[in-house]
């Protein structure tokens, strides 16, 4: 089992982060999920003097530590507003706080490490969990709830499209029949239920792998959330006028990377941005040892113009 990191999770990519972003004093920067405030405390310090920044998460315990992590630097200069908000709402925080443009916007939609440990969140099959999965408390809709309710081929869609599982309609077709036993109610009971009809292969990822990712997105609308945040990015930006806005997504899934990439050549064909990287970047090999848990970030970071 890997090492808890110090504050609960460790943020991929920081120096990578940082260079992009190009942080200046007295600019103001969103980040969009800021998890544990790994990125944010590094961002904050760089805003100082006057600058500003603006924080939002979708767990509130999260957020509750971030905000402590960051009052802790001390940064008396530095003007820093949390919400508790899905980066999808990221608009709506920003007219909420009166401000017209960021000069930087940071989104990173790894699931913190502290997050998978949680077992009330119940997105871990290594111990016997609720199977709940959500990590805003304010969605109703629960993993349990998911394979109760839906049909067959709902279930199925979404488990090759959030996590090409190549074993979806099988996966679909022994959750209907169970359900129709006995509740799926745990995390136990799902990924022994989904071992039962997927092939095992020694050194590859638990056959329930796969499951559990595609669950955890449609329960948290992930996919939805971060094409709302892409509708609205260029609206976010400060641009033109001799002043620069940068952007950095850094992605852990095939289709949150391709969302991202299509956006974002889309910009800059309209002739909205400069691309700062043509090909995603990726972590240092000695991150990767360091922290195994990033080896599958990929960050794309553009300039507005």
């Amino acid at each position: 089992m890997l090492p808890i990191p110090e504050h609960g999770h460790e943020p991929v990519m920081v120096e990578e982060v940082l260079r992009f972003l190009d942080v200046k004093p007295g600019q103001v920067v969103m980040d969009c999920t800021v998890g544990r405030g790994g990125h944010a405390v590094r961002i904050a310090r760089q805003l100082s003097p006057g600058g500003t920044l603006i924080a939002l998460d979708v767990d509130p315990e999260n957020l509750k530590y971030a905000r402590k992590r960051l009052e802790a630097e001390g940064l008396k200069d530095v003007t820093i507003r949390t919400f508790h908000a899905n980066f999808g709402e990221a608009d709506d925080v920003l007219a909420e706080v009166e401000i017209k443009g960021v000069h930087g916007l940071l989104a990173d939609f790894g699931v913190s490490t502290n997050q998978w440990m949680e077992k009330s969140h119940g997105l871990s099959f290594a111990e016997e969990e609720p199977l709940d999965m959500r990590l805003d408390p304010r969605i109703q809709k629960k993993a349990s709830d998911i394979v109760a309710t839906w049909e067959e081929k709902e279930i199925a869609d979404a488990l090759y499209e959030y996590a090409q599982e190549r074993f979806s309609r099988r996966i679909a077709r022994k959750i209907i029949q169970t359900r129709g036993n006995e509740p799926i109610l745990t995390t136990g009971q799902l990924a022994r239920l989904v071992r039962s009809v997927v092939p095992g292969m020694p050194g590859q990822i638990d056959p329930a792998t796969r499951t559990f990712q595609a669950l955890r997105m449609a329960v948290n609308s992930e996919l939805e959330s971060l094409e709302s945040l892409l509708r609205v990015t260029p609206k976010l930006m400060i641009a033109g006028g001799g002043t620069e806005g940068r952007s950095v997504f850094i992605s852990f899934h095939s289709g949150e990377d391709r969302l991202v990439k299509q956006a974002s050549r889309r910009w800059e064909q309209e002739g909205l941005c400069e691309l700062l990287v043509k090909k995603p970047a990726e972590p240092t090999d000695e991150e990767i040892n360091r922290n195994p848990r990033s080896r599958s970030a990929k960050l794309r970071a553009m300039k507005w113009i």
